[in-house]
């Protein structure tokens, strides 16, 4: 079954499917448990409650641990291709791995502490895992430009870009948004002054989330053949 996932293809492909699970379940539970709305929860209130919080911290925690799998193995892969071709500066992949590397904390952060026990630090956790990551794809993106077309296809490299491109539009007015609501809790009602913040907060959280999910999908190809032409 998982025959084509040659070389260190198996961490990103781990990842992606593993982080896509932990979303979908815990929100699943959350919502037949009725502990949320199913319209546009953030993917926080899902894992708040019991059961679903036990699930979510569980799941989220390895995905912070296979985050940093697949970033390091990125690095390295980088770093072999760099010795070979000289695209780019070592320092530039080591600031993505070490921005990435503290993403990857924050979401370990994230994990741990739930929104409604201790708000200060599951935000604090958050906004880095966040803001982290989408600097990150960033920097990959133009990695992967500086390096093509002898380790990445102009296609993908758009890709990786576009995706990008639309996790930074999108965490602007997610932390915007967040930082009007005057109180943190689950349930909503549309009549609400900061439901609309709520709302538009939550869409561009689910967004880059998946945004996150779907660049480290376009990791699996390129880890096939870890580093090599």
């Amino acid at each position: 079954m998982l025959c084509f996932l040659r070389g260190m293809a198996l961490i990103p492909f781990l990842l992606v499917t593993w982080s896509s699970a932990a979303f979908i379940i815990s929100y699943v539970v959350a919502v037949l448990s009725g502990h949320v709305n199913p319209f546009l929860p953030y993917i926080s209130d899902t894992g708040t409650t019991p059961p679903e919080s036990g699930i979510f911290g569980f799941m989220i925690n390895f995905s912070a641990f296979l985050s940093a799998a697949t970033m390091y193995t990125r690095y390295k892969i980088v770093e072999k291709q760099n010795q070979t071709s000289d695209f780019s500066t070592p320092v530039f992949n080591l600031v993505s791995l070490v921005l990435g590397l503290v993403g990857c904390i924050g979401l370990g952060i994230v994990a741990n502490f739930q929104e409604l026990t201790v708000p200060v630090v599951h935000d604090g956790g958050a906004l880095l895992a966040f803001v982290c990551g989408v600097v990150y794809t960033l920097l990959q993106s133009i990695i992967s430009y500086k390096s093509c077309p002898q380790w990445n296809s102009l296609s993908t490299c758009r890709i990786r870009m576009a995706i990008s491109a639309v996790s930074s539009a999108a965490i602007i007015p997610m932390i915007a948004c967040a930082s009007l609501i005057s109180v943190t809790k689950l349930e909503w009602n549309p009549k609400e002054k900061d439901y609309v913040y709520h709302v538009v907060s939550a869409i561009c959280e689910w967004t880059v989330a998946f945004g996150f999910i779907f660049y480290f999908l376009t990791f699996i190809y390129d880890f096939q053949f870890n580093g090599e032409a």
